[in-house]
């Protein structure tokens, strides 16, 4: 049988999970250099690939034309004129099993989630380091007849900034320090109070830049920036392309277990992660980050962590986990990785 020469990569969503394929997918392409790959994902994840040879993106309008069955039918046909070899699905969800069996007579391989043993993980009978997500991603393709190693990685450089960029960056002297208080659930979340502590002392010795999306967030991060001078929103007033070159020339990036910890690690940079209801073992730790730069919360006053594998389920009592991290703590571990002066 021939080695396919063009490979169908489907994953849809969320920000995190279409981030954490970027690395993974630079390492199939530097190991295997003369391999095609079309993307299909959302147009708004578009330029997370941009800048990776050989790789396109195909975007799925999955709340338009290709919403449903005949939508999906749709997509599939239109994806079948790229003529593909092989199909990574990196998804297995209900839409890429639907397109699946439009692809009739393409290999097609799917990511093993490891729902059993995240669920052992959840219950509390088993509390061990699970396969990363990053290595799932690998598996799939590995079983497509591409093995990677993910041990040397590969990172784009900063991107240069436009003047309008520059702005951000407060101070051109001191080190730059990414913010990303927020989460898509509570329990995932360090509490406000705390975080605006960390940011207080932190930004008496560097540039803060703090990232979210939404009314709500962004009007709390504006709120914080007027009341310390070396502190920028970035949140409402960039493009998601604009803020993906402000985030590769950060020197560190302090995030929940969210998807901007993984936007960053895409461009090596340092994430500290701050994880409540959640938990590393899960296999969602940014790309290449050891666990010293991993703070967890309590176990000894929150046992049943990881109480779900997203945040979103948890105990009464529960949803300030985080909390059980001193701002001391949070601000100790970022000053400890954060790269000499130069």
């Amino acid at each position: 049988m021939l080695k396919p020469k063009h490979i169908l990569v489907l994953r849809f969503s969320a920000m995190g999970d279409v981030a954490m394929t970027v690395p993974v997918i630079k390492a199939l392409i530097n190991q295997y250099p003369d391999l095609k790959i079309t993307v299909v994902t959302r147009a708004f994840f578009k330029p997370l690939f941009s800048g990776l040879k050989n790789v396109g993106v195909y975007t799925a309008d999955l709340k338009g034309e290709h919403k449903g069955i005949l939508g999906l039918y749709k997509l599939s046909k239109e994806l079948k004129a790229l003529n593909f070899d092989v199909v990574a699905d990196l998804h297995n969800v209900l839409r890429s099993k639907i397109l699946k069996v439009f692809f009739t007579g393409k290999k097609v391989i799917q990511i093993d989630k490891g729902r059993h043993e995240k669920k052992a993980l959840t219950s509390g009978k088993e509390f061990k380091q699970l396969k990363t997500t990053h290595q799932r991603y690998a598996d799939v393709f590995e079983n497509l007849g591409f093995p990677l190693v993910l041990s040397q990685p590969s990172f784009p450089s900063k991107v240069d900034l436009s003047q309008d960029l520059k702005t951000f960056i407060t101070d051109a002297s001191k080190k730059t320090i990414g913010i990303a208080p927020f989460a898509a659930h509570q329990g995932k979340m360090y509490p406000l109070a705390q975080m605006k502590d960390v940011i207080k002392q932190l930004s008496k010795e560097y540039n803060i830049i703090l990232f979210g999306g939404g009314k709500e967030e962004t009007a709390i991060l504006n709120k914080i920036e007027k009341e310390h001078q070396s502190v920028v929103s970035a949140a409402g007033k960039l493009s998601f392309e604009d803020e993906l070159s402000l985030i590769s020339n950060l020197d560190v990036m302090l995030s929940m277990d969210s998807g901007n910890g993984h936007l960053a690690a895409m461009y090596g940079v340092k994430v500290i992660t701050i994880w409540g209801v959640t938990h590393p073992f899960a296999g969602f730790v940014q790309y290449n980050q050891p666990e010293e730069h991993q703070l967890t919360a309590n176990r000894d006053k929150f046992p049943l962590i990881p109480t779900s594998i997203y945040g979103n389920k948890y105990p009464e009592g529960y949803d300030n986990a985080a909390g059980s991290i001193s701002a001391d703590e949070v601000v100790e571990k970022v000053k400890s990785i954060i790269p000499a002066q130069s």
